[in-house]
């Protein structure tokens, strides 16, 4: 390589980095933020379904100690968790994203809330079955105020 091409190499690379450093700082200054809009997003409900996930994560891994022990009688209890779990935690997602799906969600847990708090009242001797029970109660409550 001789010394010309060198510099034209030399040259192309600085003009490229240049140009790559004009165009990142013409545009950097283009994307705005609306940090002052209005936030439909439902703290409550957030809060309520994401208390629902971790109760019921904590009750469902009861109820299979239990069952393990023999105690079939948590197996009702266990299989209506475990869907609540799945289904509270779609409800969090979509009202931290404040979608438009939340209140369709929301009928669903609803019920679901229902079905897995009368389950957990049929354990509430024990304590994982009685806080997830609990929790269901609070969410039910929640999805009612933005249900109607």
């Amino acid at each position: 390589m001789n010394r010309r091409e060198l510099l034209l190499g030399a040259a192309a690379m600085a003009a490229a980095a240049t140009t790559g450093r004009a165009f990142a700082e013409t545009h950097e200054h283009k994307h705005e933020h609306k940090h002052g809009a209005a936030s439909k997003r439902n703290n409550a409900l957030i809060k309520s379904s994401q208390d629902c996930v971790t109760t019921g994560q904590i009750c469902v891994h009861h109820c299979l100690e239990m069952m393990g022990e023999g105690d079939k009688s948590m197996a009702a209890c266990a299989i209506s968790v475990s869907d609540l779990v799945a289904a509270c935690s779609t409800l969090q997602h979509l009202a931290a994203a404040e979608s438009k799906h939340t209140v369709d969600m929301a009928k669903v847990v609803m019920k679901m809330c229902k079905e897995c708090e009368e389950e957990c009242k049929k354990q509430d001797k024990h304590e994982e079955c009685k806080a997830c029970g609990e929790a269901c109660a609070a969410c039910y409550k929640e999805c009612k105020k933005i249900v109607g």
